[in-house]
């Protein structure tokens, strides 16, 4: 598995950042297009909450963004310094009483993009795999054993 981890401190204009990191590692890993546009989306969406919800701003604490490249899978892993959040107990945004919010559509917006979602760490952790749309699957392990020795030329 290769990874590549970058640190941020919580400011705003640090997206950029995120966004040169996602388009290097569509480079890098040959990421295409297919699922690079939900990639940056989602991925910069969790870092933006991460800044904002998580870190509160506050630009002595950081945001580690880690890529891990698998077979078959992208995996981004967003990690703010924040006291965490309830994740299991989020507003539906597309619930008539919850339309006119002007928040709370980011983790449902992530939800929809990433194949998988999980978070951990109380909430400070996110992670959002990517799964590769033209992964060859792994091919099985074929062993040829030559049975016979006796070749004749004619």
């Amino acid at each position: 598995m290769k990874q590549v981890k970058i640190q941020i401190p919580s400011l705003v204009e640090n997206i950029r950042v995120v966004e040169s990191f996602i388009d290097n590692s569509k480079d890098t890993f040959q990421i295409e297009d297919d699922i690079y546009g939900n990639i940056m989306v989602a991925v910069t969406e969790a870092v933006n909450n991460a800044i904002r919800h998580g870190n509160k701003f506050d630009k002595d604490k950081n945001v580690l963004l880690s890529l891990y490249v698998d077979k078959g899978q992208l995996q981004f892993e967003i990690e703010d310094q924040g006291t965490g959040f309830d994740y299991n107990n989020l507003l539906d945004p597309t619930a008539p009483e919850n339309l006119e919010n002007p928040g709370g559509r980011g983790i449902f917006l992530i939800r929809h993009l990433a194949d998988e979602v999980e978070f951990s760490n109380e909430g400070r952790t996110i992670l959002l795999t990517f799964l590769l749309p033209n992964a060859a699957p792994e091919a099985p392990k074929v062993s040829t054993t030559n049975l016979s020795s006796d070749h004749t030329a004619a």
